[in-house]
């Protein structure tokens, strides 16, 4: 279609920032323009400071989209041939996702402490048991595989040390046999906790926590945070080009 020539203005300072295009944000130029304007005011926010650099932005925005919370298959494909294009590797890729596949284990996080909270109620666990020498040696072998030892940690350790055994192997496996910067994996942890599809405040702190101790700045921290902030466009990169065809069906123009 022709475009008015703020649209074209709007269109090119998109590509322009933002170096995509595609049909769904064609769709929104179509429907609003201005609100596409504002958008891209939001979500440039990190390419104008870059703290990180693009290829990092790019695994960041690959976290948020292909989290099991989230699951955005059209920004996973954007961004990984964003990041391809910033140089990144297919082994990198994977190693973001192999860090993005952790998230499930929040389920034994939020859920184990909830169990030992019932069975203190009913009387049958009263405190913590001390742990036997399989599973001092579970928590020797995770502080030495992720660098790190947190009190999240202990209940699942205590009470179900096969499963814990087994996700230190699992989660381990990009920190003994990938390439990215012990920090960058922090920022995909942090990514994910901190999107709106998950928000899980406990990981965030620990990651924020990690993250500082390899030598993240507030800046780069700031803007992972930045750039999960935007995944809400996703209700209307979704949407719009079904408005846009729906409007087709029913012959009306898409401005009326």
């Amino acid at each position: 279609m022709e475009f008015t020539a703020r649209q074209q203005e709007i269109k090119d300072e998109f590509i322009r920032v933002r170096g995509t295009w595609g049909e769904s944000w064609e769709a929104i130029l179509t429907l609003d323009a201005e609100f596409l304007a504002a958008y891209l005011g939001f979500s440039a926010v990190p390419w104008r400071k870059n703290h990180l650099d693009t290829k990092t932005k790019e695994f960041i925005y690959i976290a948020v989209d292909a989290a099991a919370t989230h699951l955005y298959a059209p920004g996973v494909r954007q961004h990984i041939k964003a990041a391809l294009a910033a140089g990144a590797t297919a082994q990198e890729v994977m190693e973001v996702l192999e860090c993005t596949a952790t998230l499930s284990i929040h389920a034994m996080n939020v859920g184990v402490p909830v169990l030992t909270e019932i069975l203190a109620e009913r009387g049958i666990r009263t405190e913590p048991a001390d742990l036997n020498e399989y599973q001092e040696r579970l928590k020797a072998d995770f502080t030495r595989n992720r660098g790190y030892w947190n009190p999240t940690w202990d209940e699942m350790l205590e009470l179900d040390p096969e499963l814990f055994d087994a996700y230190t192997e699992y989660s381990s496996h990009p920190w003994k046999n990938g390439t990215l910067e012990p920090k960058v994996r922090e920022f995909i942890y942090m990514a994910f906790d901190t999107s709106a599809t998950h928000l899980y405040k406990v990981g965030l702190k620990l990651h924020i926590e990690n993250a500082l101790g390899y030598g993240a700045t507030v800046g780069e921290i700031l803007e992972v945070m930045e750039i999960a902030a935007v995944i809400g466009i996703h209700s209307v990169t979704l949407a719009a080009p079904i408005l846009i065809e729906e409007l087709a069906v029913a012959n009306e123009e898409p401005n009326e």
